[in-house]
């Protein structure tokens, strides 16, 4: 990464960072609370924990949520039809942000990017072993 643009990547990985750990927290609680799934949510959980860089202070830093030009929320986000869907949107959004963070880390730490992929592919496995449990 270059000096000129690192605020704003940092902004971004910060961004991306929050929503990943977010979207497996949503999901994480539904199993635990909802469908009390022991297994599952304890490997989310131990998912979620890797979610983390060594430049949390640069990362705040960086940080401006008040003035995210998507603030907002859009109709579509303001709807669910139900916990399946819930779930679906959330693992989602933990899986592209895992990808941006991967992308973001070739540029500095082959280590991260490598960690982001791996939690991405984690992703994937849980969801479609959610998603099939679900569907039987």
């Amino acid at each position: 990464m270059t000096k000129s643009n690192q605020p704003e990547l940092s902004r971004v990985i910060d961004a991306n960072l929050n929503r990943l750990r977010e979207g497996i927290r949503v999901v994480e609680d539904i199993e635990r609370y909802i469908f009390n799934n022991k297994e599952l949510s304890s490997k989310l959980k131990e998912l979620r924990h890797k979610v983390k860089t060594d430049n949390l202070e640069e990362l705040l830093d960086s940080r401006d949520s008040q003035n995210d030009v998507l603030r907002p929320s859009m109709n579509d986000e303001l709807k669910r039809k139900d916990l399946k869907s819930i779930i679906i949107a959330n693992y989602k959004r933990a899986q592209e942000s895992s990808r941006v963070l991967e992308e973001l880390f070739k540029l500095s730490s082959i280590q991260n990017s490598e960690l982001f992929k791996n939690i991405r592919y984690e992703l994937y496995t849980l969801e479609k072993s959610v998603l099939k449990l679900s569907t039987t």
